[in-house]
């Protein structure tokens, strides 16, 4: 027997005050001391005028670590004494502090909070929302009477200009002809920032604005589609992945191994389709789901450049949402990877916009390997 389950408070996270775009290579450092070609390129795509990194800019070190960005977001959510126990605490990242032990636990030992079931889910933007699916059925088949769902990215320590240095000393040779470092690892420099969210689940509303969770569904591409976002690895000419383990560590340094990187045409040529269209449609088939059943549509999109074609892709498939129904804080906080939905679904839940019988749809696509997830809420 399953019980509703009841979305009752949200919170967001983000350290420090935010960077401007013109203060971007200041507080994450120059690549080669160059000032990077295709930054005003990229930023002008993304549409993103700030954002948010964990660094200290008087001292231009790492200030907080992802459990404790993690933990100050749930903290957010209010004191223990006024949630109540939490009987399980679900988190989402795709880059924990360290490999071992998982991100989970260490967040739990921030909080210090008594004995409880924590989970780490994996991914990129997905693992947030993949979170909040464990989060939600464990509350739902009574095993849970609250839970705690997060989703936080601590982007910035592998995006700090220092971390290229040696690819660039090793490639002297190549920047004669082309200054850059890759451009599937400048892409992303300008792209990603720091933050958390956390959400609350529970059995019963709470407060003058609850969100009952009605469904939450994932699903992945990467049957049919290759790696276009990665980490912790090297693609080789086959276009397979050579994971760090595989190699050298003298190799790591060089070549730029735990930087962030992203296949951009890949990107552009399927995330659309693969982590929208696709999966939409069979929602549709699937739960009678209509345009006129969302009042509220938050994509999570990594940049406004693709904004016009997620619409465009609604419209193809007869699933217009018009733009007045959107909601998206991407230009002022940045893309945040799995904390990214959170973050956005905490702005609107407390700006008052939401009202009793409004629904809710989130839309939260992965390019790592083509993932996407949709999220369906109806204000209580």
């Amino acid at each position: 027997m399953t019980t509703d389950v009841f979305l009752t408070r949200t919170a967001a996270f983000l350290p420090f005050a935010p960077v401007s775009n013109e203060d971007i290579e200041e507080v994450l450092g120059r690549v080669g001391d160059r000032v990077s070609r295709a930054r005003r390129l990229i930023l002008r795509s993304n549409g993103i005028q700030s954002r948010h990194y964990a660094i200290d800019r008087a001292t231009g070190l790492q200030a907080m670590s992802n459990a404790e960005l993690t933990a100050a977001a749930i903290r957010g959510l209010g004191t223990p004494e006024e949630l109540g126990r939490i009987d399980c605490l679900v988190t989402g990242t795709s880059m924990p502090d360290q490999l071992m032990p998982n991100h989970a636990v260490m967040v739990h030992g921030e909080l210090g909070w008594p004995r409880l079931e924590v989970v780490a889910c994996a991914g990129i933007c997905l693992a947030g929302a993949t979170a909040l699916k464990h989060a939600w059925l464990s509350v739902r088949a009574g095993d849970a009477e609250r839970a705690v769902a997060t989703g936080s990215e601590l982007a910035s320590p592998l995006m700090r200009g220092s971390r290229f240095e040696a690819e660039i000393a090793h490639r002297v040779d190549l920047l004669e002809t082309n200054p850059e470092i890759a451009f599937e690892k400048d892409f992303l420099r300008w792209m990603l920032s720091d933050g958390a969210g956390a959400v609350l689940l529970e059995r019963a509303p709470r407060g003058p604005l609850s969100l009952k969770v009605e469904w939450i569904d994932l699903s992945s591409a990467a049957h049919e589609l290759p790696v276009c976002m990665y980490a912790g690895a090297d693609r080789t000419a086959d276009g397979s992945l050579t994971g760090w383990a595989r190699t050298a560590p003298s190799d790591w340094h060089r070549d730029s191994t735990f930087a962030i990187k992203q296949d951009v045409r890949l990107l552009n040529e399927n995330i659309v389709r693969a982590t929208l269209g696709e999966p939409l449609a069979a929602i549709v088939e699937k739960r009678g789901l209509r345009p006129d059943d969302v009042d509220w549509f938050l994509p999570h999109l990594s940049s406004s450049y693709f904004m016009e074609p997620v619409a465009r892709c609604l419209e193809q498939m007869g699933f217009a949402i018009p733009r007045e129904r959107w909601f998206s804080n991407l230009v002022q906080k940045g893309n945040t990877g799995s904390a990214s939905p959170y973050i956005m679904l905490d702005e609107l839940f407390r700006s008052g916009r939401i009202r009793p019988g409004h629904k809710l749809l989130m839309f939260v696509p992965e390019s790592g390997r083509f993932s996407s997830g949709f999220i369906y809420l109806e204000a209580v």
